[in-house]
């Protein structure tokens, strides 16, 4: 289970631990620490607003993706009831860019 993070003080036990939280905050200063910026999939809008959610990460092939206003962004996490699930670092220590959002209250199966 992702360990619940509610404040930009708050931090992984251990290396590779996967965190989660709702604040944007948090969310924020993490894409910010890696040059990341909101983004979503060209096309994928849905009533004119963002659809599929990413991060454009620098050097890591963003061409596909639009980059949006953290207002918009947020916005759509927010209406989408999102967690943003992630990791601060890799189990060998590194800064991870791993990343997941989900939708708590969507049932798959």
């Amino acid at each position: 289970m992702a360990k619940q993070i509610t404040s930009t003080t708050e931090h992984a036990e251990r290396d590779g631990q996967t965190l989660e939280t709702r604040n944007h905050d948090v969310i924020m200063r993490w894409a910010e620490q890696r040059g990341a910026r909101p983004a979503t999939v060209p096309d994928s809008d849905y009533d004119g607003r963002p659809g599929v959610l990413r991060f454009d990460f620098p050097g890591y092939g963003g061409g596909n993706l639009q980059q949006i206003s953290w207002d918009d962004w947020f916005r759509t996490f927010d209406e989408r009831n999102l967690v943003f699930r992630y990791q601060e670092t890799m189990r060998d220590g590194t800064e991870s860019n791993f990343f997941i959002l989900e939708n708590p209250d969507r049932d798959d199966g």
